[in-house]
């Protein structure tokens, strides 16, 4: 739905704001990666085979649509992955052109330790309000909306 009225002074300011608090979960989400010997592009493969719905592998095409990558640059991401012991390919069942990725047992901890530590981030950005500026913009967009 877009709304076609102007953005106010304190939208901006909650937009600002909003982005701001999400520069700095990104960062802190590509520092912790970096500390345990990841880039943050391999933390999110590991993230989204971990999460992807249904079952415990996806397909490199999955993977480069979660990701929101090319092709190519998601196979070399898995290469680098495989090489340090964290995923595996094979063939696909059903398919065999296609190649499933899964996660192997380092991986899987990896993960694990990885995303617990950005649940508790989230909780501390929401509980120090830094979610806020992403509500306030919300409600007023939707009353905006509903006036139209």
């Amino acid at each position: 739905m877009t709304f076609h009225s102007s953005l106010s002074k304190r939208d901006f300011e909650h937009l600002a704001d909003f982005r701001y608090r999400l520069r700095l979960f990104l960062r802190f989400s590509e520092e912790l990666a970096q500390q345990h010997g990841l880039t943050p592009q391999q933390y999110q493969l590991l993230l989204q085979l971990r999460g992807y719905p249904g079952r415990d592998w996806a397909s490199v095409a999955e993977l480069a649509e979660r990701l929101q990558s090319h092709h190519h640059s998601v196979v070399g991401l898995v290469s680098r992955c495989e090489a340090q012991g964290l995923v595996q390919r094979r063939p696909g069942r059903e398919d065999r052109r296609c190649v499933e990725v899964s996660l192997l047992a380092k991986g899987e901890e990896l993960v694990e330790t990885l995303a617990q530590a950005h649940r508790d981030e989230l909780i501390l950005l929401k509980q120090a309000g830094g979610l806020a500026s992403l509500d306030l913009l919300l409600q007023t967009q939707q009353g905006l909306g509903e006036g139209a």
